[in-house]
């Protein structure tokens, strides 16, 4: 269980379980800090080992979504959800419908979406029961869907990347390794085969790398440890985090780091060492916003000009990362986590904590 002294040293402000037995409902939410407003985070599905690794899981991945929304100037805290569960087994309409109903009872502190192993449809059964979730279908006044659009913003930094190393924001004629083939994989695979760039691609789902060929032709699959041998241009992880490591950063044979999978670096350590190593790092809790961007536009009505206007400042933040890793000689991830704080802590000081309901958020929006 975690303890008052790790939520302590890690900002949190709330830890909630949720049990249903009768449809095998075991969920857990942190909500990490809603200074800037109430927590917005995906539910994650996902057959964890043991609690222990799902309570460290939505841990780390809450404090993330707060340093993701306020680098992207949301007006949105960070909070997380995890259901343990087999995704291919124990998803029913019950069981999402009864989480809604836990989340209903959150009185609008944390607002949720689609994550890893979670759909819209999913997604819809949760909105039956709670106004407060994103990602919903357009025909509910949401915006479906929200990979495409995490999928752009990090292309968008991609190309801040490659102008910033080579001149030039197009990775045409790049050579990118992309580890994952899921959902936010195959569109990020679909952006940079019509830049021109040459795609290789591992995924442990024959199913999403039959998907992903679909998309992107002439993609040429690797196995998942060779992945880090493939002589790149670009090391894309788009799977689960971690991939920079001490066993795999010495392989890498690339000049930059821009992928959409969360916290990339196993320690802040391996961010200093790609830095030492001529390898520039695209900080991933930006980069991959764009999700996050699109569902918080769902809030005053959402729109895709809106969406596109939003997440296409991904690659103007990128650029302005990079200049304050050059101008105080940083890495890339102590910069961003810079400017993140700094936000969070001047809002701090003039309006202090978030006491509201958000349901007035979602004008004309009401459950099913």
């Amino acid at each position: 269980m975690p303890s008052f002294e790790r939520l302590y040293k890690d900002g949190h402000e709330e830890v909630i379980f949720f049990s249903d037995p009768s449809c095998n409902l075991k969920a857990i939410v942190a909500i990490h800090n809603t200074v800037l407003g109430p927590a917005l985070g995906g539910t994650r599905m996902w057959p964890y080992n043991s609690e222990e690794e799902a309570i460290n899981d939505v841990l780390r991945l809450s404090k993330g979504m707060t340093y993701k929304a306020a680098v992207s100037g949301l007006n949105l805290g960070g909070g997380k959800a995890v259901i343990i569960g087999d995704p291919e087994k124990d998803k029913s309409e019950a069981l999402f419908r009864s989480y809604g109903r836990f989340l209903e009872s959150l009185n609008g502190r944390y607002i949720t979406a689609e994550d890893v192993n979670i759909g819209v449809d999913d997604i819809e059964h949760v909105f039956t029961e709670t106004n407060n979730v994103a990602g919903v279908a357009e025909i509910h006044g949401g915006s479906g869907n929200p990979s495409p659009w995490t999928a752009r913003g990090v292309f968008r930094g991609i190309e801040a990347a490659c102008m910033k190393v080579y001149g030039d924001r197009s990775p045409k004629g790049k050579v990118v390794a992309l580890q994952g083939a899921g959902s936010v994989g195959r569109y990020l695979g679909e952006y940079l085969y019509n830049e021109g760039a040459e795609v290789y691609v591992c995924d442990i789902n024959e199913k999403n790398l039959e998907l992903f060929k679909e998309k992107v032709p002439n993609a040429k699959v690797v196995g998942i440890d060779e992945i880090y041998d493939v002589k790149m241009d670009i090391y894309a992880p788009c799977a689960l985090g971690a991939t920079i490591n001490d066993e795999t950063i010495e392989r890498l044979n690339c000049k930059i780091v821009a992928g959409a999978a969360n916290n990339q670096l196993a320690e802040n350590r391996h961010g200093k060492i790609l830095k030492e190593k001529g390898i520039l790092y695209a900080p991933d809790y930006l980069i991959n916003a764009g999700g996050l961007m699109n569902v918080s536009i769902e809030f005053e009505g959402w729109s895709e000009d809106k969406a596109i206007r939003m997440v296409d400042t991904i690659y103007d933040t990128t650029m302005k990362i990079f200049e304050i890793s050059e101008e105080q000689d940083i890495p890339v991830y102590q910069a961003t986590d810079i400017l993140a704080e700094s936000r969070i802590e001047s809002i701090k000081n003039i309006q202090g904590k978030f006491l509201g309901h958000v349901g007035h958020r979602f004008p004309g929006r009401k459950k099913r």
